[in-house]
């Protein structure tokens, strides 16, 4: 872990606020600059590139519509990530259209500038072995591959009721952010989240993703998940659990498509820091385990990933990750990754 800490911080924080016709505009962002080794046979055993480099454009034109437009640098291209017109009616109900995140689990719903994972995916580079969706057999590894999380186009009401409850539903093309839809199908999600305590909040979440078959016919798969999340980002001792279990398109036999499972802890603890430089540190600690065709046990996956986050001020902070790999009878892979976060 020692060899992942090794960095040098800037830390910006600051926004900007215009008016502009009809409305005001934010604007804001983000900057995130990995470096990542591999111990897998690859040709780029390290690398270092712009994870995100994003800008953030928030608009509010009345109390009943905002919108916001966030494209992305990272990578040395182009991609829009968030672009949507809001009509926000009541606290109790939202109506969105464009492009956002699907409802469906927590740690897809969580900010990359929030998480104290620098991977989701705890993506080691060279390593391609997980049936279906390719990469390592993490939760996040299969949502997303699979289609059921992450940004895609189309509707989404959400909404709180009273105090303790949350809502949120998604109607979209299901081909993420590629733009048009490749069938006439949609793909549904929503997710439906309980205050238990002040500090804990249990959640439910279903999604049914539409996709086209090897002949190119409609067909639709799902998956269904539960989450669990005990205290806060930045407050004190943080832990989330999520499950998710549903079909692995991805990978069809001719019984139909395999069932998947994939469960994940997260463990964090922020320790601020009084009279010193920095803000706060933050040991963390992940463990996912995915196993991508339940009836064949030895070709699931475990990662598990110690780490440590050193707060600057606020979100603007480093962070460290060892993300170690096994599967079955393989060989254990390793990737460490080192990021800078840039808040502004």
């Amino acid at each position: 872990m020692a060899l992942c800490l090794v960095a040098t911080p800037t830390a910006l924080a600051g926004q900007a606020d215009i008016s502009a016709r009809g409305g005001e505009i934010r604007f804001g962002g983000r900057l995130h600059t990995q470096f990542a080794t591999s111990s897998a046979d690859y040709g780029k055993a390290t690398d270092f590139f712009t994870r995100r480099a994003r800008l953030t454009i928030d608009v509010r034109v009345t109390p009943l519509l905002d919108a916001r437009v966030q494209p992305d640098f990272g990578g040395g291209k182009l991609e829009v990530k968030d672009a949507y017109f809001r009509l926000g009616f009541d606290r109790a109900f939202r109506v969105s259209m464009g492009q956002f995140k699907r409802a469906f689990d927590l740690f897809e719903l969580n900010s990359s500038t929030e998480i104290v994972v620098v991977e989701r995916t705890g993506r080691i580079d060279g390593v391609d072995a997980c049936a279906g969706v390719g990469g390592v057999c993490s939760l996040s590894r299969f949502t997303e591959k699979l289609g059921y999380s992450d940004r895609d186009i189309g509707v989404k009401v959400d909404g709180s009721l009273g105090e303790r409850v949350r809502y949120m539903a998604t109607l979209t093309n299901g081909t993420g952010t590629s733009g048009s839809d490749e069938n006439s199908g949609k793909s549904l999600a929503a997710r439906l989240s309980l205050d238990l305590t002040d500090d804990v909040t249990l959640a439910g979440n279903v999604s049914r993703h539409d996709y086209l078959d090897s002949r190119d016919s409609s067909r639709v798969a799902t998956a269904f998940g539960a989450d669990l999340e005990l205290g806060g980002f930045r407050d004190g001792t943080h832990l989330q659990l999520g499950l998710v279990a549903g079909a692995n398109w991805l990978e069809p036999t001719e019984d139909g498509p395999p069932r998947f499972l994939a469960w994940q802890g997260i463990l964090s603890r922020y320790f601020p820091l009084e009279g010193s430089r920095l803000e706060a540190i933050e040991p963390m600690a992940r463990v996912s385990r995915g196993d991508p065709e339940r009836t064949t046990p030895t070709d699931a996956g475990m990662v598990v990933t110690p780490g440590l986050f050193l707060y600057l001020k606020g979100r603007n902070r480093i962070g460290a990750n060892l993300d170690i790999y096994r599967q079955g009878p393989q060989s254990t892979q390793y990737s460490c990754k080192v990021q800078t976060y840039l808040y502004y």
